[in-house]
């Protein structure tokens, strides 16, 4: 069977607080051909403290050291509004509208504007009343996993389960928290061994510059890959210079899909139906190295092997040397017995 990785283009905050950014984005998502656009919902009071510090790479990327998180994130929130818009439109344009919340309230309207999938990112994953109230809206839990170790993300699945949500409704995302990954610190192995430690689905949310990350992660078995976009790296905030940008994704979408057909199949090794045209073409018979006559002895001398595949397979030259030719062969003839 040919799988079908669900493709999630993160957008997140990268509309910089601008609603018709926002929908140049979900046009970018659509054109690209994934499954999901994906915001961020949260109120920057909720989320953070008004002394909490940017980290390096927020630093580096909005380039402005004086900021604090709260200063920074209040520039780049939705309105109710602006998610309302977000979702009608995404039905418009036929993609799938979901948002990450950080915070108990933003779960909550999340809920109440109809979603049942809700992404966990990675730094609530030790955030107990959060994973909590998670469980208990919504039908099935993606979980990232940047920072995090096995006994934290072993913690928050019993959450999840005390609350009603069984494994089969859990997908766990691989991730690393840096912006950009280093090649290095990818560790994409460690994906493989949270799905055969915890039994649920796997995938990756990549935070790597280029596309080659998660490409891979489909073919080592990722069900859900996660990457951020932009509509132009360049631009001043967080999250756009470790994003691709619009044509960047539809390469990574269009790779993913290629790689889907190439790990689909039976598994066993035979020739496929498109190959089985070529096989009297590429393999080679025993022929008549030079002119035989009726009644002369098959020799290394007189035998070799050649193209085409369409006679005795040279995998019986054993069989066929010291044996009398029923026939007179010209040179080249393909070699028949009686």
């Amino acid at each position: 069977m040919k799988k079908h990785t669900v493709i999630i283009a993160e957008a997140g905050v990268n509309h910089n607080g601008s609603f018709e950014n926002a929908l140049k984005l979900v046009d970018a998502a659509v054109n690209a051909g994934v499954d999901y656009v994906k915001f961020q919902t949260f109120k920057a009071e909720a989320l953070v403290s008004k002394d909490a510090k940017k980290a390096e790479y927020q630093v580096q990327n909005t380039g402005n050291a004086s900021d604090t998180q709260l200063q920074m994130l209040k520039k780049l929130e939705l309105s109710t509004k602006d998610h309302e818009e977000l979702i009608k439109y995404c039905q418009s344009k036929q993609i799938k509208f979901f948002s990450t919340a950080f915070d108990l309230g933003s779960l909550q309207y999340l809920k109440d504007l109809g979603l049942e999938l809700v992404k966990i990112p990675s730094g609530e994953i030790t955030n107990l009343p959060y994973l909590r109230k998670a469980a208990k809206l919504f039908k099935e839990v993606i979980l990232s996993t940047g920072m995090a170790t096995m006994d934290e993300i072993q913690a928050a699945l019993q959450v999840f389960t005390e609350n009603g949500i069984t494994k089969d409704r859990i997908t766990i995302l691989h991730c690393n928290t840096e912006y950009p990954t280093p090649m290095d610190d990818v560790n994409l192995k460690a994906m493989l061994s949270i799905g055969s430690t915890f039994g649920t689905r796997i995938g990756y949310s990549d935070h790597t510059l280029g596309i080659e990350v998660p490409i891979a992660s489909v073919a080592l078995g990722a069900t859900i890959v996660e990457k951020h976009f932009t509509l132009d790296k360049s631009m001043e905030g967080p999250d756009h210079a470790a994003s691709l940008e619009p044509h960047e994704l539809a390469a990574m979408v269009k790779a993913i899909r290629n790689i889907e057909a190439a790990v689909s199949g039976s598994g066993l090794k035979e020739p496929s139906k498109s190959e089985l045209k070529n096989i009297g073409i590429a393999r080679k018979s025993i022929v008549a190295k030079k002119d035989i006559k009726k009644g002369e002895i098959f020799t290394e001398e007189n035998l070799t092997v050649k193209r085409p595949g369409e006679g005795i397979s040279p995998m019986q030259w054993d069989q066929i040397i010291g044996k009398e030719a029923a026939f007179d062969f010209l040179a080249d003839d393909l070699i028949k017995l009686k």
